[in-house]
């Protein structure tokens, strides 16, 4: 097993490795006063792994309730958030009491939200069951849900308790999702470390899991602890981030978050080659890594399909939108960009 700490606001483990969720009752014991543990899953985790988790908490003593929704982007809503604050207030959950995030990127970022807000605040634990939940969205505290206006508009920072991060759970992803999370281990390549992009290369799908997941942990831990509210470099980690929304948002989420992630970041990279901010190498590095990977490099959708999503990024300070810019592999900076100039940066990467 593998352990990061994070020191920011709330101070956590992350383990790492193989038969954790065996584990979750006795880690959640370590917390005093718990009663009762509420499991917040999905339709297509929870029939995998709801069995063993509440078996978990209930032998170590919990009483033990769950909220299952539909899986998929479209539940990360403002109706199905109020449905759980609902279904906690009615399961008469206190404040000394626990959620459960098991499953993916849009189970842990509901769930972390209504902790946030439940009772103005309830501990809760992240159980990652994706390689993107596990390298990204259930580490850092960003919890969210989606408007009708763009993604993750409605949300606050609030770190878990604890995150558990069992690889037992990655073996039942299909390879598509699986994938997905792929988008973001290169991302951690490209903004910070050259010899982890090459060891990807090199690699292909088959890396070891949880040296992987490791380092992605270990990359964002020191962003974090260094700008936990997303004001300064952190915004880094939106590497193909701004355009990837804006292509999920177009698809109405029939595109994947790690596809779109990847389309961007292919994206982006064409943009500053041709800008002559990236050599025409890294540029081609990059793109080649995600075909490598079996992702997405472009997009049917028009650069002012795109744009009409971007203006609504929850970064956009004023008359500018942050972009991300590799400059080479293993460094990026963050690019103040006029509203007015993003429709020519968009079709520059196209």
């Amino acid at each position: 097993m593998q352990k990061v700490t994070i020191q920011a606001s709330r101070s956590y483990d992350i383990l790492i490795g193989s038969g954790l969720l065996a584990t979750l009752g006795e880690e959640a014991r370590k917390f005093p006063k718990v009663k009762t543990v509420c499991i917040v899953s999905e339709t297509n985790v929870y029939p995998l792994h709801g069995a063993a988790a509440e078996k978990s908490l209930t032998d170590a003593g919990f009483k033990v309730v769950s909220y299952v929704f539909p899986a998929g982007e479209e539940s990360k809503s403002g109706e199905t958030y109020l449905s759980l604050l609902n279904f906690l207030a009615e399961n008469q959950l206190t404040r000394s009491d626990l959620l459960v995030a098991l499953g993916g990127g849009v189970v842990g970022d509901l769930t972390g939200f209504a902790a946030a807000t439940f009772l103005r605040g309830v501990k809760f634990i992240q159980v990652p069951t994706t390689l993107l939940a596990a390298v990204d969205s259930s580490v850092g505290g960003k919890t969210a849900i989606d408007l009708p206006a763009g993604k993750n508009l409605a949300g606050a920072f609030y770190q878990p308790s604890l995150v558990l991060c069992d690889t037992d759970t990655l073996t039942t992803l299909p390879r598509e999702i699986f994938l997905d999370g792929c988008a973001e281990v290169i991302k951690y390549g490209v903004i910070y470390d050259r010899a982890f992009f090459d060891y990807l290369k090199e690699t292909g799908p088959g890396f070891d899991r949880e040296m992987v997941i490791k380092r992605c942990v270990e990359l964002k831990r020191d962003v974090v602890m260094e700008d936990e509210f997303d004001t300064g470099n952190r915004m880094k980690l939106n590497l193909g981030h701004t355009i990837g929304h804006g292509v999920e948002a177009r698809s109405h989420f029939l595109l994947s978050h790690g596809k779109s992630v990847a389309i961007g970041m292919a994206m982006v990279s064409r943009a500053a080659a041709k800008k002559g901010m990236l050599s025409q190498e890294d540029a081609d590095a990059i793109q080649e890594i995600l075909a490598d990977y079996g992702l997405p490099l472009r997009t049917e959708y028009t650069a002012a399909e795109l744009v009409g999503y971007m203006l609504s990024d929850k970064k956009r300070s004023g008359g500018t939108i942050p972009l991300i810019i590799p400059t080479e592999i293993g460094h990026c900076e963050i690019i103040p960009t006029p509203v007015e100039a993003l429709t020519a940066f968009v079709k520059a990467g196209q």
